[in-house]
């Protein structure tokens, strides 16, 4: 934050400077510019940021658990004193590095040994497993949304690997500062082309709608134009948040997120037989209270557990592993609009676990379309700043917060499909649910077999429009 206010006081100081600076970029550099008003300095006009990186929420860790999506990223930055490209796009080493380590059964502090190299970065990362006070003073936090008082313009995608912080930083703000001149523009992109002039017309199996096609860097300057120069505002803002609707060909405008619908569809989970290896999902609490269960041997490395990652975006086969739930067709169109929430009540024998869900249209030809998911930890579903461990054979609730945001048509004959299941792959830490830090576990740890219950009266609230 120093270094950038003292950045932006030397450029404003300049002869060749009108005293006016805005600051615009994506990922690491969009956090580099809420960075930047966490001290904010006068000359500082607006900032624009594409699917703006928070470290800690999000990046290196999504809702408390750590990616290996981040391993690398600390070579890149620290290598040499620009960027190390060529460490950084090797996918076959960061690949190999997965499931070494995965097949390993290695403590997840061990990684970097595995790898050979070490990584001083994401050691001290992990000694930061909570949101704790290390994370917080990397970026605006609480009250100090309140002082920022520039134009903001925020993009993201809906297939955004870090969109939770682009959307955190929108939600405080608007929290902290309710006149906050904020604007948000999402739509079906992920964490490059959001940031491209030009959109892919086709996104891991998804088409994108004609409409959805707009050019990220005209829009900023569209808007640099705005603020600095008292140009007309963008003619794609027309509201606080601009989302495009998949599937409509159509952009849409709300005041807020929780604008974006008219009312929330609440699914609860049953155990009731829908097809093979299907649960109904529906809109009745069940009458019994009951659970379907699961057993998962956290130290087999022959099976892969929560398939979330969006890709294919349509046409993924049905995932192999976990529970899912399906609904009836729907007898009228509707459209997603939000981030689903809900509640996840389970037993199990452990201390902790993490836990994935991912929200699926099943189109009336049981193609499968992704609409959004959610990964977290159950010690810190209550407070990621706060861990609260589980009691074994105690039923718990465990609160959806951070999922995805979409919005999305969905047409009569469409049902909504929930799949839930253990977070076991070679692309996170696994929790083997000892209790202790989850870093310092391993296979070791894994001993008997994770059990757990879903219970029947753990529920989806999903926002949508008719």
């Amino acid at each position: 934050m120093d270094d950038t206010y003292a950045v932006i006081d030397w450029i404003s100081r300049q002869p060749w400077s009108n005293g006016e600076v805005a600051m615009y970029g994506g990922s690491y550099s969009g956090y580099t510019a809420w960075a930047a008003t966490k001290r904010l300095h006068p000359a500082l006009k607006t900032i624009v940021t594409y699917v703006a990186a928070m470290p800690g929420l999000g990046l290196p860790m999504w809702n408390n658990v750590f990616l290996n999506a981040n391993y690398g990223w600390g070579f890149y930055v620290s290598n040499n004193k620009s960027l190390d490209n060529e460490v950084y796009r090797d996918p076959d080493r960061w690949d190999a590095l997965n499931n070494k380590w995965y097949a390993s059964g290695r403590r997840y502090r061990e990684i970097d040994k595995v790898d050979g190299t070490p990584n001083p970065l994401l050691q001290r990362w992990l000694d930061h497993p909570a949101y704790d006070s290390y994370w917080q003073a990397k970026a605006p936090y609480r009250e100090d949304y309140a002082r920022i008082d520039i134009p903001v313009l925020s993009i993201t995608g809906y297939y955004d690997d870090g969109q939770i912080s682009a959307l955190h930083y929108l939600t405080e703000h608007l929290k902290y500062n309710r006149n906050a001149e904020h604007y948000l523009v999402a739509g079906p992109y992920d964490h490059f082309s959001a940031q491209t002039r030009r959109k892919p017309r086709e996104l891991r199996g998804y088409t994108l709608d004609p409409v959805a096609q707009f050019d990220t860097q005209e829009l900023t300057f569209q808007w640099l134009d705005h603020v600095l120069r008292d140009g007309a505002r963008p003619a794609l803002l027309k509201d606080r948040v601009n989302y495009q609707v998949m599937g409509a060909n159509v952009w849409r405008q709300a005041r807020s997120l929780d604008a974006m619908s008219t009312e929330i569809l609440k699914l609860y989970l049953t155990n009731e037989p829908a097809g093979e290896k299907r649960f109904r999902l529906t809109c009745r609490l069940p009458a019994k209270s009951a659970s379907l269960e699961q057993v998962v041997d956290l130290a087999d490395r022959g099976a892969s557990h929560n398939d979330y990652y969006p890709a294919p975006i349509k046409g993924k086969e049905a995932p192999s592993t976990g529970l899912a739930f399906v609904s009836e067709p729907l007898d009228e169109p509707i459209s997603v609009n939000g981030m689903f929430s809900g509640a996840l009540n389970v037993t199990i024998n452990k201390r902790d676990v993490d836990l994935g869900a991912v929200l699926y249209e099943v189109q009336p030809d049981g193609t499968l379309l992704q609409l959004s998911y959610y990964l977290g930890r159950a010690s810190f579903a209550d407070n990621m700043s706060h861990r609260s461990l589980l009691k074994p054979g105690e039923k718990t609730s465990i609160e959806i917060k951070r999922s995805l945001l979409v919005s999305r048509q969905l047409q009569a004959g469409s049902r909504l499909m929930l799949v839930v299941d253990v977070n076991l792959n070679p692309y996170h830490q696994i929790n083997y649910g000892t209790g202790r830090d989850v870093s310092d576990e391993s296979i070791a740890d894994a001993k008997e077999p994770l059990e757990i219950a879903w219970h029947t009266d753990s529920y989806l609230e999903i926002p949508i429009s008719r």
